[in-house]
């Protein structure tokens, strides 16, 4: 399989070449070919699937079999998915695709292990030390960090904005030391997304050290999340069901587009954000207005800039008709998803994460449209990685985890830099 930058469809480069450069050198994203479509055969045999593991090396087979051998990739893939993504009604004709169950407790989790053992296995026999930079606003820092933790020869920089992610959040990426460094942006996540986009697009910087990105715009990280799009399907036993997805950069949710190209048979996803709603205004307009951040309880998702908004055009040849016909749009401010976790804990006894939150009412509201449809909405974190908000809207404490709780007592260890490109650039070169 070869890819291409979203930004030149006339110049290919490897799978290798893909995952370990990050980014195009035009600043496009990496996308496949081709999708494989997935035989019939191959759809009944995810349907019988036992674990997301199995799952995944069916997929990852078509995917990446060409440039990995079938041994090599089921010991990969059993590795870094030794954890389960389990479906739980929430209410009727609703369910809730846990994907928490990792070792951080989140959804990246699913791709962020996928990647560092592809990369491992890349850079087995390389000398030089490789530099993975990766910006969050939330769970990404925490996932990549703990996937790449202690990898011989690879030190992972974590980009965050300061004070826009919740302490227990925090605690996961800058408690662990080692091969880990964790830089606290003085600005948003745009900003430290921005970062890591000029030092790729750094000739100098690119030739004087080995750099890779662990962002979905990483097509390693992003494409092994269309794994468990096929595990719900399978789960839920069901060919008509909408999935509703909760969105910041965008990557969860075009991973679920890729499934929907490999096959899945699934045509409507419904796109849910917070304040920051620039696609959900896209596909109400057909205009893309990219705009600073603005901070929520859904931090997660607080990105105006959103990076994979790209391929999304891309899937779809840039046009509005073809996207709005499979993605649907909604927003929720701070308080609509306050009353979300509050109704639902109330009605339902199940407690959302403010981000699960606006799936799970976008799922509601289209429901309310389309009542013949069955949902899956993607419960993207635990909840007890967000106490400060969810405690105080159900009235009591959210049970925390043991391995969360080993994270909270650790002792944070963090760099402050300001948001300039020439301060971020001294850090990894050494001068700051």
């Amino acid at each position: 399989m070869k890819y291409y930058s979203t930004r030149n469809k006339n110049e290919f480069v490897s799978l290798e070449e893909g995952v370990t450069r990050g980014i195009a050198a035009d600043g496009g994203l990496f996308m496949p070919e081709r999708f494989p479509v997935l035989t019939r055969s191959e759809l009944d045999k995810i349907r019988g699937s036992a674990s997301l593991a199995e799952t995944a090396l069916i997929i990852s087979n078509r995917l990446f079999g060409d440039d990995i051998p079938y041994g090599s990739l089921a010991e990969l893939t059993e590795d870094a998915l030794n954890f389960e993504t389990p479906l739980v009604k929430v209410s009727e004709n609703i369910y809730a695709l846990e994907l928490f169950h990792g070792p951080t407790l989140a959804f990246k989790d699913v791709g962020a292990r996928f990647m560092a053992r592809l990369l491992k296995y890349y850079y087995k026999e390389n000398e030089e030390m490789v530099h993975v930079l990766v910006a969050t606003s939330g769970d990404t820092g925490s996932a990549v960090a703990n996937g790449f933790l202690n990898v011989p020869g690879i030190m992972v920089h974590v980009l965050y904005p300061r004070g826009q992610v919740s302490p227990l959040q925090e605690k996961q990426f800058t408690t662990l030391g080692g091969n880990i460094r964790a830089l606290e942006i003085e600005g948003t996540f745009d900003d430290c997304q921005a970062l890591v986009k000029k030092a790729f697009a750094d000739p100098e910087l690119r030739e004087s050290m080995t750099l890779t990105s662990a962002n979905s715009i990483n097509l390693a990280r992003f494409l092994p999340q269309s794994f468990y799009y096929f595990r719900a399907w399978s789960q839920l036993q069901s060919d008509e069901i909408v999935i509703s997805v909760p969105s910041g950069n965008y990557g969860n949710l075009t991973a679920g587009l890729v499934a929907r190209e490999m096959g899945l048979p699934v045509n409507t996803f419904l796109a849910a954000s917070n304040a920051n709603d620039v696609v959900p205004e896209y596909l109400a307009s057909s205009v893309f207005s990219p705009r600073p951040s603005v901070q929520t309880i859904a931090n997660a998702m607080d990105v105006g800039a959103p990076s994979n908004f790209e391929r999304i055009l891309d899937i779809f040849s840039s046009k509005h008709e073809r996207i709005s016909r499979h993605l649907k749009g909604y927003s929720f401010s701070d308080d609509q998803i306050r009353t979300i976790i509050s109704d639902v804990y109330q009605k339902n006894g199940y407690i959302l994460d403010p981000h699960g939150a606006t799936a799970y009412d976008a799922s509601r509201q289209y429901l309310a449209e389309y009542p013949e449809s069955r949902l899956v909405f993607l419960e993207t974190a635990h909840p007890a990685k967000f106490p400060e908000v969810v405690n105080k809207i159900i009235g009591k404490e959210v049970e925390v985890p043991d391995r969360l709780q080993a994270f909270a007592s650790g002792t944070k260890h963090s760099i402050l830099l300001s948001k300039e490109y020439t301060d971020f650039r001294g850090y990894l070169t050494g001068k700051y």
